[in-house]
């Protein structure tokens, strides 16, 4: 059993949206929603009091990284992640599965873990190709610790063991996260691989955290199928969508359109490692609930800082700014008018612009604080939108 429930509040009558409820611990989560992730137990320049004043109802830790450093000791002696970090809401926790991709195949295809991740469409050059870190057969994923270069196997029930020391509120099986560059063959034995370690992960849970299956295939519609069927049938309290997902965000789509109806609609559905404007409206539309992303606080760290459809921001540029550019350095106007983070509130364009050149520590943490509260905001009017009925208009504004 786990302390978990997950509550349908509105189905909209216009799209496969809706609105749930998931009750935690650690308190409730109201879908869809964004995860902003701490990797280490920390979002990048930000604190847990900037997280909680930017009204972020859930964070996404890292298994890989929090065993490696500073490791299950360190932790368990806080009495897990939530003291350890100063978060009183609830925590996911991957499982390693992606680390397995981004240390393996995304080193020795070249493939980035946001830019190059849909390699038809990507725009910046290809990651060189190196030698990679991660193996994968089936027992587990084999990692060369970066730190000290110890060999360590991450197996199903050692990705749980962690995950449970760590007393996330949603735990996630260890899965392969395949690379958009497998073929076919190698994406069939990676699933029959990551669905034995699904039911080794439910065989060796034994907590009430809550726990979710992860639905693999790659871009094929036929073991994309196979996966949504078999992890559905499981006795998971949610399942996540993840491994490649296709080449483009089309095939993305479609991934989704075969998955979802197969999935158990009684339980939430979580989309791993996408997070864009346009993934919001996309993947809402089709029935998904929440979502994790890295690209906020990368982003905002590169000098790309978010902006709403009123200031121009559009589908071409993303809606974004590039701080870095020279039309800023004088520019005595908020990064948006139509937003009230507390960098909006009290920095120019030009002050930031400043801070990003001089690579003061300072602008990472106001455009991160900015970039997070433009999309736990848009994830705030999506839900409005769902229950006013009219989401369909609010995504034909600001995809226009």
């Amino acid at each position: 059993m786990s302390f978990f429930e997950f509550k349908i509040e509105y189905e909209s009558q216009e799209s496969k949206a809706r609105l749930g409820e998931i009750k935690t611990k650690h308190g409730k989560i109201k879908t869809p929603v964004f995860l902003p992730v701490a990797t280490n137990a920390s979002v990048k320049s930000l604190t847990s009091e900037d997280m909680n004043d930017l009204d972020a109802e859930i964070l996404m830790a890292n298994t890989y990284h929090l065993f490696l450093r500073p490791g299950l000791e360190v932790i368990k002696e806080f009495g897990g992640l939530h003291k350890f970090m100063n978060w009183k809401k609830p925590i996911m926790t991957d499982s390693g599965g992606f680390q397995a991709f981004s240390l393996g195949f995304g080193i020795e295809h070249g493939v980035g873990k946001i830019s190059n991740i849909f390699p038809d469409e990507a725009k910046e050059r290809p990651k060189p190709k190196g030698e990679k870190f991660a193996f994968v057969n089936d027992k587990g994923v084999t990692f060369y610790s970066p730190y000290d270069g110890k060999k360590i196997l991450l197996t199903p029930e050692l990705s749980i063991e962690i995950q449970e020391t760590l007393g996330s509120d949603i735990m996630l099986v260890l899965d392969e996260c395949t690379s958009p560059l497998n073929d076919y063959e190698y994406t069939l034995n990676s699933l029959k691989r990551t669905h034995k370690w699904a039911e080794l992960c439910l065989k060796t849970k034994k907590t009430d955290q809550a726990l979710f299956g992860i639905v693999q295939g790659g871009e094929y519609k036929d073991l994309r199928e196979e996966s949504a069927k078999f992890i559905s049938s499981l006795d998971f309290d949610g399942i996540a969508i993840g491994g490649s997902l296709g080449k483009s965000k089309k095939d993305m789509h479609k991934i989704l359109d075969w998955a979802i109806p197969l999935l158990n609609r009684e339980k939430p559905r979580h989309l791993l490692g996408i997070g864009t404007v346009e993934d919001f409206f996309n993947c809402i539309e089709r029935g998904i609930d929440s979502f994790d992303c890295v690209s906020p606080t990368r982003l905002a760290r590169a000098g790309f800082l978010y902006i709403y459809p009123e200031d121009g921001g559009n589908v071409k540029n993303k809606f974004r700014i590039d701080i870095g550019k020279s039309i800023y350095k004088k520019d005595n106007s908020s990064i948006s008018e139509n937003c009230n983070c507390y960098t909006c509130k009290n920095y120019t364009k030009a002050y930031l612009r400043h801070l990003y050149m001089a690579k003061e520590l300072s602008y990472y943490r106001l455009a991160s604080i900015h970039n997070i509260h433009f999309f736990l905001n848009l994830i705030k009017d999506i839900r409005k939108a769902i229950k006013e009925e009219n989401f369909l208009e609010l995504k034909k504004i600001w995809l226009k």
